[in-house]
């Protein structure tokens, strides 16, 4: 070969290697089709929903509406939907005497994603929940949230106090983090732009792949819960539309915690904090116990041995503790 052919050798490769990367994203495109409409045919979503301005949310609800002890409202955490909190715990909360609701947050399971990426802050999808909680007529009612949720619910505490009668904080993040810079390749696939793309070519396919060993690194140290999968809707969030609403979140969530986590000390609620001592996920040294000094009507509970999936592995003790704290929001 010549020096006077490699310049179109040079431009040959290239169109050669664009062409087989538009394939492997067009095969992506077409596999993320084909998993979405799988998964919204195997798996059942929220089965009710109130409209808000700019769309709807989708929830469960279970336990009485008459005579009820209390209503509690289940916020899950990321990468799940409502069906993950109620099918952990929420019935048995539902069986006690409790109204529950267990909302899909916006862009997840059967929520629009109000407001498109402006709703990944807790400011946000605190706003269109508590609107929600208002055209429901609930009242005041006892917050759970775990994991992300822990800072919805916290937010929700500090922007509407008034709908607020307790929380229950599972595994909560809450405290900022650390400021930790980006690899150069997380720094390019969060542009929204990209983001967009990956959620509707490749993050699906990788997802589906992962999400069995997924589902169990979230309970360890302790044993998966068998069925988990299926009980909870997992599959859910692999779809394009869940899955990006999830990454803009998680990305979403390190301002948000530097922005709201100096006035946690207003909160004048009764509040548990419930985490477990051997929590991979979130850290309870980084959150939920300096969470607990910050917060001045916060009670702490440390399950010795317990990880993150405490909503699974110890239901009846967050039952109990739910107890407790309608107990003392009574008084």
């Amino acid at each position: 070969m010549s020096l006077a052919d490699l310049p179109r050798f040079a431009v040959g490769f290239l169109a050669a290697a664009l062409g087989l990367a538009a394939l492997l994203l067009t095969c992506a495109a077409v596999a993320t089709r084909l998993i979405a409409w799988r998964v919204e045919a195997r798996y059942a979503g929220a089965d009710r929903s109130v409209e808000i301005e700019g769309g709807r949310i989708a929830y469960l609800e279970d336990g009485p509406r008459e005579g009820a002890r209390a209503t509690v409202v289940l916020l899950h955490g990321a990468s799940a939907n409502a069906h993950d909190p109620m099918e952990g715990f929420g019935r048995l909360l539902a069986r006690a005497g409790f109204r529950v609701i267990a909302f899909d947050r916006p862009g997840y399971g059967n929520s629009d994603r109000i407001g498109g990426a402006d709703a990944a802050s807790p400011a946000a999808q605190g706003r269109a929940l508590g609107t929600a909680l208002d055209r429901l007529g609930t009242g005041p009612v006892i917050l759970l949230g775990h994991s992300w949720s822990g800072a919805l619910a916290l937010r929700m505490a500090l922007d509407r106090p008034e709908q607020v009668a307790g929380l229950v904080l599972v595994a909560p993040v809450a405290m900022p983090f650390p400021p930790r810079p980006l690899p150069w390749w997380a720094g390019i696939a969060l542009r929204p732009p990209v983001t967009w793309l990956l959620t509707r070519t490749v993050a699906v396919p990788l997802g589906l792949y992962y999400l069995p060993s997924v589902a169990k690194s979230v309970f360890r140290p302790e044993p998966a819960v068998e069925n988990y999968i299926e009980a909870s809707r997992a599959p859910l969030i692999l779809r394009p539309g869940p899955a990006l609403a999830n990454i803009q979140d998680l990305a979403g969530l390190p301002a948000a915690l530097a922005e709201q986590a100096p006035r946690y000390d207003t909160i004048g609620v009764s509040s548990v904090i419930i985490a477990g001592e051997a929590d991979p996920v979130v850290q309870t040294r980084a959150q939920a116990e300096p969470l607990s000094r910050a917060m001045p009507r916060a009670r702490q509970v440390l399950l010795p041995g317990a990880g993150h999936m405490v909503t699974y592995t110890a239901p009846d003790r967050l039952v109990r503790e739910v107890e407790i704290l309608a107990d003392v929001s009574e008084r």
